[in-house]
This record gives C-alpha cells, structure tokens and sequence, in this order.
C-alpha cells in the first residue's frame, strides 16, 4: 500500500499504544524466519520471532504466543494482529484497543467488529448492540452471508464485519482454549515447554506441535465462549483479501486502472496490473487483474481473483516447486535468485550485506563456479583464504569446503553457476555457522 510493507505497517500500529511494550511477537513459518526478521530491523521493531513448524491456523498460532507471553508476565494482555490488514485510521484504532482495554483485563476476550459501508458476502459478520465505542457483549457470530442477508444486516446496525483482530488477557484466552479444546492446549504447551532459543527465534518443538489439531479462533474459542465481547472499529480497515481487494483499498486513475511496475496500457478500465521484473503490456482489458513476479504470472478476471486458491491446491498436487521456494529466497546473510536451473546446471545471483558470512559448508554432488560482478567478497576455500574483486572468480569442486564472506561497506553481488547430477537446496553439510544452522541443510 505504500513505501512498507504490510507486515511493517501492522508492527508500527503499536507506535504510542498506551501499555504496549517495545518488544512485539511474531509467529511466522520457519521458511519466512528470515525475510521477517529483515523486515523488522528495517524498522527497529524488537521481536521475539516464533517459528510454527507447520501451519495449524489461528488457534494454537496464539497460543504460542500466548505461553510466551505468560512467562514474562502473568497479567499480560494480547493483541492480536494479522500481518495482511490495511487500517487507514490509526488513531481510531488504537482508541477502539484503549475502550477494549478494561473488558480484556476483566477477563473478557475482546474482538474487533469493523462498522460495514456496504453489503458484503466475503466476511463473516458479528452480532452485537453497539453502544457508542464500548465493548459489548457478542450475541452470535454469524457465517458468510447470501447478498439478502448482508443487505438486511447493513440496515439493522446490529451485525458488524469480523476482523479477526482480538484483545485478551493471556490466562483468559488460555483457560478458554484448555476448556473448549484441551488437545490444542496440550499439544501448544508441550510445543513450548520443550522449544528451542535459538539465536533470534523462538522454535516450539517440532513433533508435539504436529500433533497439534488445526483450527480458527472463532470456532475453537470465540463462538463457544459466553464471555466473548465486541469493540466497533471505523478506521479504514481492509483485510485486502484478494487482489480486486487491494485494486480497490489503492484506488485507481481516471480509467480505474491501478497499476504499479513497468507496465503500459492501451484502452483498459478499472484493471489492476503488478509487475515485479518485466514489462507487462496490456491492450483492450476490462475488470482484469494482472501479476507478474519472478516466479510466475496470473491473469484472472478481478471479479474471480480469490479463485488463484484452486491453482495453489493444483501447483500443490503436482508437487511444483513454486509451491515451497520462491524463485528469491531470503537468508540470514542476504538472498539467493535463481536465475537459470536445467538438468544439470543452475545459475543463481546471491547478494550478501555487508559484515555478513555464509556458513563454512560442502557439497557431495555439486561444484560452483563464482564471480563477482559487484562489490569485494573474501573467500574461504579447503585451507586457502582471499579475496575476489568485480570480474575475478574461482572454482569450488564436489566435497570442497568453502564459504564467502564480506567483511566490507558495500553489498557483494556473485554469480554462482552450479553444475552437478543433483542441484537441490539439501545437498549441503554446515561445519559452521554464524546463524544457528550448524549441522543442518534447510
């Protein structure tokens, strides 16, 4: 939406948050670990980072969170915010957070209703009297409506939109979960009772969370729960949902076309174009959303764009790799982009920061060709160690022991060609590392 990101956006809504602390958590998949951590040194936002080993929705997500919390203080309160929210007005967020405040550490579990502008069939709705900007008590927490009852619900200013925001005190919130759904709190709790500190993250153990059943918030506690309490929020919220969400929350030009990146149009209205690398031309399009990125396009009808969930299922079934990698991937000492990969060679550009050093590490089935085409970079190589300028180079073969460096200012920008019967990111042994990944090959 603007020179952040989102995830940044939602860290610097705590900014002036009467009772917010400096530091924040975040729970984030083990593969972005990186990438969040850049982002929030980007902005000095301290975080603790935990890392869910698989994906088991909002639930047991913050109960994580939750246990962590708990440990520091038992009287903490939760805020809970998605990373992928626009809200336009922040201080009437944070005075809707404020007039929650006293329900949440009565022991209420507070959500957030977002006044409706229209009938909307894309959200489930919330059911409460509103008075003024207190918190009220939840009557019903209702499904996804049909385009009638949304209508009726916007005319009854009783049904407010649901966020998925929430406010509670962490023994609240983890008395409900116990209470309703004892096998997440088991499992959540022996996740964090046997987790592992390692450098900058938080890393719950592995087997007990598996074993952890999926589920929402809202079904597992808030829909069963009679203590369930509703502040009305009027910020400019958008959950950005879709792409026609986000063509819609940034607005258009004089034609309703959004664009952003290199991109030329002729004779189109009210079509959202993204293009990330490329220039992405578009000739006599209506109601269309086009995205381009490194790793793929789409090209949907704006009206059908939430629809790209059943291509991601396809991608899945076929076991694609655009499914678990991006073609740029983030690492602690910078990122890899896979420029080129065919049977038997790949071609990547790695930029590494300065100050930073990769892992000291070998291969069993690759050798790398390296040549820098940007910046200094001191190589270790078996016993040997020196420095590589802007057009030198070297050779690292199979079984080599090697890492790069950059002990200087400026970004290193190299060039790796790889060449081997087996060019996967697991063919390598860490014999050191900076970064906590000794002895492992992720």
């Amino acid at each position: 939406m603007g020179d952040r990101t989102m995830l940044q956006e939602t860290a610097l809504r705590l900014e002036g948050l009467e009772g917010a602390t400096g530091e924040c958590i975040v729970v984030c998949n083990e593969a972005h670990r990186f990438l969040v951590a850049e982002q929030l040194l980007e902005i000095n936002q301290a975080a603790q980072i935990v890392l869910e080993p698989e994906g088991r929705n909002t639930a047991p997500a913050v109960a994580l969170a939750a246990f962590l919390a708990r440990e520091k203080n038992d009287d903490a309160v939760l805020l809970v915010m998605p990373a992928d929210h626009v809200i336009a007005d922040i201080k009437a967020f944070q005075d809707a957070v404020a007039s929650g405040m006293s329900a949440a550490v009565n022991g209420d579990l507070v959500t957030f209703g977002i006044v409706p502008t229209r009938p909307e069939t894309g959200f489930g709705y919330i059911e409460a009297t509103r008075e003024g900007n207190a918190a009220v008590a939840v009557k019903s927490f209702v499904e996804k409506p049909d385009l009638a009852t949304a209508e009726s619900y916007v005319a009854g200013g009783e049904h407010f939109w649901n966020s998925g925001m929430f406010l509670f005190g962490v023994d609240a919130y983890l008395d409900a979960l116990k209470e309703f759904v004892p096998d997440i709190f088991d499992a959540c709790e022996r996740s964090m009772s046997d987790r592992v500190n390692d450098a900058d993250f938080v890393r719950p153990d592995a087997d007990a969370f598996k074993a952890c059943p999926g589920d929402s918030i809202d079904y597992a506690v808030m829909e069963k729960t009679d203590t369930a309490a509703m502040v009305p929020l009027d910020a400019g919220w958008s959950d950005v949902g879709s792409w026609a969400a986000l063509h819609e929350a940034r607005g258009g030009d004089s034609m309703g076309n959004t664009v952003d990146g290199d991109v030329l149009l002729h004779d189109c209205k009210d079509t959202f174009i993204q293009a990330e690398n490329l220039l992405v031309a578009a000739v006599g399009l209506t109601d269309v959303v086009i995205v381009q990125t490194k790793d793929s396009v789409l090209v949907a009808k704006k009206s059908r764009s939430q629809d790209v969930k059943i291509i991601v299922d396809e991608l899945r079934k076929q076991d694609r790799e655009e499914t678990k990698l991006h073609r740029q991937v983030f690492r602690p000492w910078g990122s890899y982009d896979s420029l080129e990969s065919k049977d038997g060679f790949q071609v990547k550009r790695l930029i590494v920061k300065p100050g930073a050093v990769l892992s000291l590490q070998k291969h069993a089935h690759r050798a790398e060709h390296w040549i820098v085409v940007r910046g200094r970079a001191r190589v270790t190589k078996n016993d040997d160690v020196f420095d590589l300028g802007v057009n030198e180079s070297t050779y690292i073969a199979i079984g080599d022991v090697h890492r790069i460096a950059n002990p200087f200012d400026e970004p290193v920008h190299i060039i790796e060609v790889q060449c081997g019967d087996y060019l996967g990111e697991d063919d390598i042994v860490r014999l050191e590392d900076n970064y906590g990944r000794e002895g492992t090959n992720t």
